[in-house]
C-alpha cells in the first residue's frame, strides 16, 4: 500500500487523458470567467468577482500546467511553486478588495448571485470529476486537483451567501464569503507551495 501511495504521487501528468482532461478543464475556467465577472459587475457582489478571477487565475495556471507536462521535475517543481505565489496574491487582493468594500456597503443583487452561482457550481463539479481519477501526484498536478476543489467550495459558499443577501437585505453575507474564499486561496497556495519547495530541495539533492 505504501509503495502505491509513492507511485500516486510521482503522476507528473504525462499522460493523453490527463492532457485532454486539463484542456477540457481550461476551456470551462475561460468560459466561466467570462459569465462571472460579467455577472459580479451586474449583481454588484464581491464574493462573484472573487471567483470570477479564481477562474481567470485557474485558467492561466492551468495551461501552464499542460506546457510543463513531461518537463523535468525542476521545471514542473518551479511551475507549481508560480501558481502558490499567485494564488497568495490572489487571496491578499481579494481580502484587501473586499476590506475597501466594507466602506462602501450596496446590497448586491440576490438573485442574480444565486443564478450566476449555480452556473458556476456546474461548471466546477463538471471540472472536478474530470480531474477526479488525477488529484494525486507531484506539485504540477496537485496544484491543479486543489485549485477546482477551491473553486467548487467557492459557489458553494456563494450559493448560500446570496440566500443569506436575499434574506437579511445585508452585503455582510457576500463580503464575508469573500473573505473565506481568500483564506481558502490563501491555505491552498501554503500546500502548493510547501510541496514544490520539497521537490525542488529533493531535485537539487539528487
Amino acid at each position: 500500500m505504501g509503495q502505491h501511495c509513492c507511485e500516486t504521487k510521482d503522476f507528473d501528468g504525462a499522460t493523453r487523458g490527463y492532457r485532454h482532461a486539463l484542456v477540457a478543464v481550461i476551456v470551462i475556467n475561460a468560459a466561466m470567467f467570462v459569465v462571472e465577472i460579467l455577472g459580479g459587475a451586474l449583481a454588484g457582489s464581491q464574493a462573484l468577482k472573487a471567483d470570477a478571477l479564481d477562474f481567470l487565475g485557474d485558467s492561466l495556471t492551468y495551461g501552464l500546467s499542460l506546457w510543463v507536462i513531461g518537463r523535468s521535475l525542476r521545471t514542473r517543481a518551479s511551475a507549481a511553486l508560480l501558481k502558490g505565489l499567485s494564488l497568495a496574491l490572489m487571496g491578499i487582493w481579494v481580502l484587501g478588495s473586499t476590506i475597501w468594500q466594507v466602506w462602501v456597503l450596496g446590497v448586491p443583487s440576490a438573485s442574480i448571485m444565486g443564478f450566476i452561482g449555480v452556473l458556476a457550481l456546474a461548471a466546477n463539479l463538471a471540472s472536478v470529476l474530470i480531474l477526479l481519477r488525477y488529484r494525486d501526484g507531484d506539485a504540477n498536478v496537485r496544484s491543479v486537483w486543489l485549485c477546482s476543489r477551491n473553486d467548487a467550495i467557492g459557489n458553494v459558499a456563494v450559493i448560500g451567501a446570496a440566500a443569506l443577501v436575499a434574506v437579511t437585505a445585508s452585503p455582510w453575507p457576500d463580503l464575508v464569503v469573500a473573505s473565506l474564499m481568500a483564506g481558502l486561496f490563501l491555505k491552498s497556495s501554503v500546500t502548493i507551495i510547501r510541496q514544490s519547495l520539497t521537490e525542488l530541495r529533493s531535485e537539487v539533492s539528487y
